[in-house]
């Protein structure tokens, strides 16, 4: 049963019954168009009836008599005009009861089958593509009964056909239009069963039957748009972007279709199709925070307004959200104005859409918030209420987390709004009474933060402001005897001088064992100095400072260790200790093999953070910051050094202290430091696995809680991380290095859930996703049910690229099988059958070469194999599903017309016996 046991075939001799089997067609299609013969048991009967008799027939193909083929021809296009006649009687007399599409279909079908088996006619012209048209009418009207496996083995059939043809002496526009639509329908049915990667990938196989056609651009962009708009109604984790690729398929797909177009018609049409697919684009880009695309679109648009740009009424609602988001507050401006004046636009909307406006200016959009709200009151209705909660919203209140200098330009934005003579007009009069009051509280207010931080200047201007809202009244006398008094505190306090201080001292004997290279007697000289009556920390100071003048490096460090001691006892130090710390790092990195020691004193500088806090150990604002960050560069630059000589044990605690150190404090840095946090904590766990690899010696239970813990924390940085900065290596290496060692502990519902993510997310990858499945696929700790997930997921994005890598397809499928083959064995015989004919559908289309042409014998031989089992056991019906699964796949495969003999001529006398 096997290839090799195949014996040759035996010569074929045609049977002489052809006239028969034809009779007895031409009879059974004769009651097809008899109307009497039409309700829907008789014509389910003639189908089964003519599907024998075809069966017997098909076995004397091929047929060498012309005459003998034309006649069998003219049947099948006499059942296909009976099916027509049917179809068009249902839909005059609309009666359901006496019309069944699912029968009428089936013939079809049938006739379909009977002209393939007709194949080549001479005085017929494209025999071919005729037989391909029958098959894809038929896979239409399947498709539309939504019977999508009778539909898909139709348009594939038809798919074979045209396959065989060379498409460059294809000439008449309905054969190319057919070409094309075959790809489309396969396409739509492939969707409809959830097969959406082979949807894509046929898509993309349509791209080479354009033909330079306007109207084939058209449909073939219609099929994209038509695909994201459903991928965006799915509502699921990777919706946006599936959505925004389809969509930028169909966008390319009308620039090139524009360059086709004949009449000023077709142009207004694809120009219509482009503006609709970009409006389509720009709002996934908004609603995914990439507002510079956003822009880019808009701006596509509204180009070439001269000859019909598109000014739909959305895009100045698109263009100034992507503004916002962009912190682009001028053009925000520019497209608010413009909403204006769009009728289409309802005055709500750009309402709502000011106030958006002003919530996302903040600090940065101060000034033209101001400009805009000022801007405003000449064309629009504003209340003295509006103006109160602009003030309050640009001013902002204490303890809002923002810096002195955003205080203070908030304040002068404030300012020059209050002080507006159109703002002042607003609280006129007894109406706005309540409102004048609240603005003199936000003023006042904000006048008294500035005055804390000391900012007299800007206060005194502030207090100003606030008493334009004060009337000249008894009642208010008091506050504005209260204003008073406050302007001249300001005045006096611009007055204050700051003072300094310095210092300045010497150590003479020391600098004598310096030059005289005598490095042990300056480091005693060192011990002596510090039992000295009149010693300072000073003198260390400078002591290091002439060691590192002299190279002498080892003193140099000594004398500033010798200085860290005396930081332990909370005394005032003229000199921070983080800075002491830097410095004996910076000496000892000038050497090489000083990885131990710095190791040493790294650890010291974070157990002194831990001891008395980031704020006493750094200091604040951008000094802090800037010696905070230091400290982990290095731990990050000692620990990736170390990776690269393969100095694991280092390279780990280095990492490690990395991801303490940039997890500190943050200051304005909060996502970037988090991805350094990250990245140090995922590479921490990749050293260990590597010095363990490295000593042979397997880790034990608590380093493998160790490496969860710190992985658990890296999990949950890359949570909170915004997908745009996500790295999608980094998120890979995280993935693999969870999966290693939840697999040490057991876990395989975690290792799963912790592959499924990745595959969810924006940073997947293709040829990660087959490295996860070959790990779980082998090994110790092997997981099928995780090696299976990885490599569908796997060929399902390699299918869904525009040009699918076919090798790594082949890999993906071959590894699949395998995986089922060794873990499931004959108890899903069902999944590895699918899992072959996945591949056949795969392959049906392909040019020449492109799939492995060894992997694509590998299938079928296989396949074929797999029928020894079933028939030795006379399991019938199991022998010829993989028999036909290995036949299929020979007719796909260059080489193996031989094989394809002998496998046809065994099956041929399999059915007799």
């Amino acid at each position: 049963m096997r290839i090799a046991e195949i014996s040759s075939p035996d010569i074929r001799h045609q049977s002489n019954g052809h006239d028969r089997l034809l009779a007895q067609l031409d009879s059974l299609i004769k009651q097809t168009e008899n109307r009497s013969h039409t309700n829907p048991e008789t014509l389910t009967t003639l189908a089964s009836d003519i599907k024998q008799i075809l069966t017997q027939l098909s076995q004397l193909a091929p047929f060498s008599s012309n005459s003998l083929k034309l006649y069998i021809w003219k049947l099948s296009y006499r059942l296909w005009n009976s099916c027509v006649d049917l179809s068009n009687a249902a839909s005059i007399s609309r009666s359901s009861s006496a019309f069944s599409p699912d029968a009428v279909a089936n013939l079809r079908h049938v006739a379909a089958d009977l002209l393939s088996l007709a194949a080549d006619v001479s005085g017929i012209p494209s025999p071919a593509i005729k037989s391909a048209s029958f098959y894809f009418k038929t896979g239409v009207v399947w498709h539309d009964l939504k019977k999508y496996d009778l539909a898909s083995g139709c348009f594939e059939k038809a798919t074979e056909i045209v396959s065989k043809l060379d498409i460059s002496r294809i000439s008449d526009s309905d054969e190319r239009k057919l070409l094309l639509d075959i790809n489309i329908a396969r396409s739509r049915t492939a969707w409809e069963v959830l097969e959406q990667n082979l949807a894509i990938t046929l898509l993309n196989r349509a791209k080479c039957l354009l033909f330079g056609l306007f109207e084939h651009h058209k449909s073939l962009a219609n099929q994209y748009l038509t695909f994201a708009k459903s991928a965006l109604s799915k509502n699921e984790t990777n919706s946006l972007n599936d959505a925004l690729k389809l969509m930028n398929e169909a966008l390319e797909l009308c620039e090139k279709g524009l360059g086709e177009a004949r009449t000023r018609e077709e142009t207004t049409e694809l120009k219509g199709l482009k503006f609709k697919t970009l409006r389509f684009i720009s709002a996934i880009h908004l609603q995914k925070g990439e507002y510079e695309s956003v822009i880019k679109c808009v701006r596509v648009l509204r180009e070439g307004s001269f000859d019909g740009g598109d000014h739909h009424a959305s895009l100045p609602v698109l263009a100034m959200k992507a503004w916002l988001g962009l912190g682009r507050y001028n053009e925000a401006e520019l497209e608010l104005r413009g909403m204006v004046e769009i009728k289409g636009i309802p005055e709500c909307i750009w309402v709502s859409a000011v106030e958006a406006y002003f919530q996302a200016a903040g600090t940065a959009g101060a000034e033209t918030a101001k400009g805009v709200f000022l801007g405003l009151l000449g064309r629009c209705h504003v209340s003295a209420k509006a103006a109160v909660r602009m003030a309050h919203r640009v001013a902002g209140d204490e303890g809002d987390g923002v810096s002195e200098a955003a205080v203070k330009l908030r304040a002068k934005a404030v300012a020059e709004l209050v002080s507006d003579e159109r703002v002042l007009a607003l609280f006129v009069g007894d109406a706005a009474a309540k409102e004048r009051i609240a603005m003199h509280a936000v003023l006042w207010n904000c006048a008294s933060i500035l005055f804390r931080s000391k900012d007299y200047e800007a206060s005194a201007e502030m207090f100003e402001k606030s008493m334009l809202y004060l009337p000249f009244d008894v009642e208010n006398r008091i506050l504005r005897a209260k204003s008073f008094r406050v302007l001249c505190l300001c005045y006096l306090g611009l007055s204050l001088i700051d003072r300094a201080q310095e210092y300045i001292t010497e150590a003479e004997k020391f600098k004598i064992y310096l030059q005289k290279n005598d490095q042990e007697g300056a480091i005693n000289q060192i011990l002596a100095m510090t039992i000295c009556l009149d010693f300072t920390t000073d003198f260390l100071s400078l002591a290091a400072h002439e060691a590192v003048a002299c190279q002498a490096l080892s003193v140099g460090v000594a004398a500033l260790s010798n200085l860290l001691n005396f930081y332990t006892s909370g005394k005032p130090m003229p000199t921070k200790e983080v800075v002491v710390l830097r410095t004996i790092v910076t000496i000892l990195t000038q050497e090489t093999g000083n990885e131990s020691e710095v190791l040493k004193y790294m650890k010291r500088a974070h157990a002194r953070t831990s001891e008395i806090g980031a704020n006493c150990f750094f200091g604040t604002e951008e000094a802090g910051r800037r010696e905070q960050n230091w400290l982990a560069v290095m731990s990050w630059n000692f620990g990736t050094n170390c990776g690269k000589e393969k100095k694991y044990e280092l390279c780990m605690e280095f990492l490690r202290l990395a991801s303490e150190f940039y997890g500190i404090r943050v200051d304005g840095q909060v996502e970037e430091n988090s991805i350094m946090v990250c990245k140090s904590l995922i590479l921490t766990v990749s050293a260990m696995i590597a010095s363990e690899n490295q000593k042979q010696i397997a880790l034990t239970n608590n380093e493998v809680k160790q490496a969860l813990e710190l992985l658990d924390r890296a999990g949950k940085i890359l949570t909170s991380l915004s997908t745009g900065i996500l790295d999608p290596d980094l998120f890979f290496l995280y993935t693999f290095n969870a999966y290693d060692i939840q697999g040490r502990l057991g876990n395989s519902e975690s290792q799963q859930l912790l592959v499924k993510s990745y595959a969810s997310s924006k940073a997947c990858k293709p040829e990660y996703l087959l490295q996860i499945g070959l790990a779980a696929s082998q090994g110790p700790r092997s997981n099928p049910q995780v090696a299976a997930f990885a490599l569908n997921e796997c060929l399902s994005a390699l299918l869904s690229c525009p040009s699918p890598d076919y090798q790594n397809v082949a890999l993906t499928v071959r590894k699949l099988i395998a995986v089922a083959s060794i873990h499931k064995g004959d108890t899903d015989d069902d999944a590895v059958h699918g899992m072959y004919k996945q591949a056949y559908r795969i392959m049906v289309g392909l040019k020449e070469g492109e799939f492995p042409s060894e992997e694509g014998k590998w299938l079928a031989m296989t396949a074929w194999n797999r029928a020894a089992m079933p028939v030795r056991l006379g399991q019938i019906d199991l022998a010829k599903k993989w028999m036909n699964v290995g036949l299929e796949l020979t007719k796909q495969v260059v080489g193996m017309e031989n094989y394809r003999s002998c496998m046809e001529d065994f099956i041929s006398r399999f059915e007799k016996k």
